[in-house]
């Protein structure tokens, strides 16, 4: 006869055995995302303008949901706030356009000017360099610039980027116009599992419009700021520099930074190094100030990140999709993190027939107090019973007595009849 085999649980440790199950469901888990990271990187052309599209339906559709409340049908509705979001968006290009085009020739001798003297104190100051070395450290700059840059045509990238936009208006018009019949139709796939998707997506909704309509006004109030700020320092190009901070805070902690450095150099090279580091300090003093009072009062806890999370986030999404990437990591991270526990939770319990939920504010029903009787004498209300009580002295005309089992039977209305001969 064969002898029985030992079970696996006698010849491995648990310990071992729970090690060895966890480390297959991550690699499973890390396959998985690596597919889904694939097929997001060679769909990015139409990944990225849907992804978009949801941002800025989640920031236009209070527009159109005020204008449908108002009475304007949802065509409409949609119409006048694509059209409202395309006036806003083509006024402030035509304004940085016209203002480049009258201070970029300042700009440039500004820069010319501020150069020069930079050069003329590196070889005359205490580094004492040569222009040998200067020119080189140029040369060398210009090189590594020039191996990074990307080799595309022109035509490759104008039709990209006009195929983008086009999908990008009408995934945006769509969502607005229909956005709850195809939440709807999505929903019929699932199932059983509809009320866990349901919960999860308007999870991810709400989460996600919190976090753009806080992102545009933390985001105004910074460009609005620094934009007064040099154009009250004389410096060229302020405008296009204020639209160029609102644009980068829509991408925490790295966004800043990169505008922030472009606005210094102009700066630098319009106005000087003075002017430079009054730039810096007050850049870093509003930072503060957005980070600890208006991000948090704003955004609240739409996104409730560490700011390691943040920047492992920013890294993937730039990694697969550039800057485009990393602009919308952040929020798809955030809907992720509010729908998964939505989405893995125990529906709520039912309520019993006849009753419904309960609305913001309302309490649900109250315990009833009876109120005491007010035509009782005082005595009643001591403990006393009232005089007359339970006799016919306290009873009106034709009232029956309640405990005289001959007479609570008959009609009050009705005389007495009398007993018949015997």
């Amino acid at each position: 006869m064969i002898p029985d085999r030992k079970p696996l649980t006698q010849l491995v440790p648990r310990t071992l055995l729970r090690l060895a199950a966890w480390s297959l469901c991550l690699i499973i888990i890390g396959w998985a995302v690596s597919y889904v990271a694939q097929g997001v990187a060679a769909l990015r052309i139409v990944m990225l303008p849907v992804a978009i599209a949801f941002l800025l339906t989640a920031l236009l559709f209070p527009l159109t949901r005020r204008l449908r409340a108002a009475g304007m049908r949802p065509i409409y509705a949609t119409w006048v706030t694509m059209l409202i979001a395309l006036a806003v968006l083509g006024g402030t290009g035509w304004i940085i356009g016209v203002r480049a085009n009258d201070e970029f020739p300042r700009l440039v001798s500004q820069v010319q000017e501020t150069a020069r003297q930079v050069q003329t104190w590196l070889q005359t100051g205490p580094l004492h360099l040569q222009p040998t070395q200067i020119n080189q450290w140029i040369d060398d700059i210009a090189a590594q610039v020039t191996q990074q840059q990307t080799v595309l045509t022109g035509a490759t990238v104008a039709l990209e980027v006009l195929a983008s936009i086009v999908l990008l208006l009408f995934v945006t018009f769509f969502l607005l116009k229909d956005g709850d019949r195809i939440w709807s139709w999505f929903l019929k796939a699932f199932g059983s599992a509809t009320p866990r998707v349901d919960r999860a997506g308007r999870a991810a909704w709400v989460t996600l419009s919190h976090y753009v309509q806080g992102t545009v006004a933390v985001a105004a109030v910074h460009g609005v700021i620094m934009g007064i700020v040099l154009a009250g320092m004389g410096v060229p190009l302020w405008a296009p520099l204020a639209v160029l901070i609102f644009l980068a805070s829509f991408i925490p902690i790295v966004g800043i930074f990169f505008a922030g450095a472009v606005a210094t150099l102009v700066t630098l090279g319009a106005q000087g190094p003075i002017y430079a580091l009054i730039f810096v300090g007050i850049l870093m003093v509003e930072q503060q100030l957005e980070n600890h009072v208006l991000q948090p009062l704003i955004v609240g806890r739409a996104l409730s990140f560490h700011p390691l999370a943040i920047i492992l986030v920013l890294a993937g999404g730039g990694i697969v999709a550039g800057i485009a990437g990393a602009a919308v990591a952040v929020p798809i991270a955030a809907v992720i993190y509010r729908a998964l526990p939505e989405l893995m939770s125990d529906p709520p319990v039912a309520l019993p027939p006849g009753t419904g939920p309960l609305l913001e504010g309302d309490v649900g029903p109250q315990p009833v107090t009876p109120a005491p009787p007010t035509d009782l004498a005082p005595e009643a209300e001591a403990g006393a019973p009232p005089p007359g009580s339970g006799t016919a002295a306290s009873r009106p005309p034709g009232t029956p007595d309640p405990e005289d089992p001959g007479t609570a039977a008959q009609d009050p209305a009705t005389p007495p009849q009398r007993p018949g001969p015997r």
